[in-house]
């Protein structure tokens, strides 16, 4: 069993944004002791906890609304104008960590719904901290749509804009924004906005053949993570023994029965310490 070659995926792990409020998280901690931060700060519960061990202090909207003279960090996935607008209210200070891909597509939501009379329709997971942050941009009114059979929210008789939560699949845009082409009214503007990540879309292709290449794949990802699901579907498509756990309490022996090489990847929401406590986990049970 020694001779199983266990790989870690170089490219999976903590996007740029996610790093970035990490490590703004982090330097507050450092210096102060304390921070209140909005909602968790990376849809990983290991992650989250591990912050918290050193005085994170992860609230709710409702929870902020009764903070006064406090400092707050705003996540990656961003946040809606009235969030911005109970800090000044209460005399929060905000730590903005909103990642720079979901701030410009914020503006360019608020830029069409502010100039034009489109409707606006997001792909993306209904009640997702992201989507909820495009939403806010347009006083509430874009319309959400997590797949075909939302679409029926939409009146094809009006304008459209459409737009992607930046975490989403490509194909799955493109196959929502086709069969909204095939269903618009004649001589009704359409317009499609692909603003998903490629920092996150462009890890598909990679993992797809990551996956391939080894006997069993050991996805790594939090249950809340929306781009861990996407990225786990896409691994387990190409390699049948691709298996999902949020931590090494979740591993089981038998997967890893007869493979000559194993595969450790995660999303954009995994720590690499997770994965390499995985790999060494996996390690010990192939002894």
């Amino acid at each position: 069993m020694s001779a199983v070659n266990i790989e870690i995926d170089e490219r999976s792990g903590f996007c740029f944004g996610v790093v970035t409020a990490i490590r703004k998280a982090e330097t507050e901690l450092a210096a102060k002791g304390s921070l209140y931060c909005l909602g968790d700060i990376v849809h990983n519960s290991n992650e989250v906890e591990r912050l918290e061990s050193i005085g994170l202090k992860t609230i709710t909207h409702d929870e902020l609304r009764r903070l006064h003279g406090v400092k707050v960090l705003l996540r990656a996935h961003g946040e809606p104008p009235s969030t911005y607008e109970i800090a000044g209210k209460n005399g929060i200070e905000i730590i903005d960590a909103t990642c720079p891909v979901v701030l410009a597509l914020q503006k360019r939501i608020k830029e069409t719904y502010n100039s034009s009379d489109a409707q606006i329709v997001i792909y993306g997971q209904t009640g997702h901290a992201e989507v909820n942050g495009l939403v806010g941009q347009t006083d509430g009114t874009a319309i959400v749509v997590e797949g075909e059979a939302d679409l029926d929210k939409i009146d094809f008789s009006r304008p459209i804009a459409l737009y992607s939560q930046t975490t989403k699949s490509v194909e799955g845009f493109n196959a929502i924004a086709a069969e909204i082409g095939r269903r618009i009214k004649p001589g009704v503007g359409l317009s499609t906005y692909d603003t998903i990540c490629r920092q996150v879309a462009g890890r598909v292709e990679h993992l797809r053949k990551f996956a391939a290449a080894h006997k069993v794949i050991i996805f790594v990802a939090g249950a809340k993570s929306s781009n861990g699901k996407i990225l786990y579907n896409h691994c387990r498509e190409v390699n049948a023994c691709t298996h999902l756990v949020a931590d090494c309490s979740e591993l089981d022996a038998a997967w890893l029965e007869g493979a000559a090489s194993i595969g450790i990847c995660g999303a954009t929401s995994t720590p690499r310490r997770l994965m390499e406590q995985v790999r060494d986990t996996v390690a010990k049970l192939l002894q």
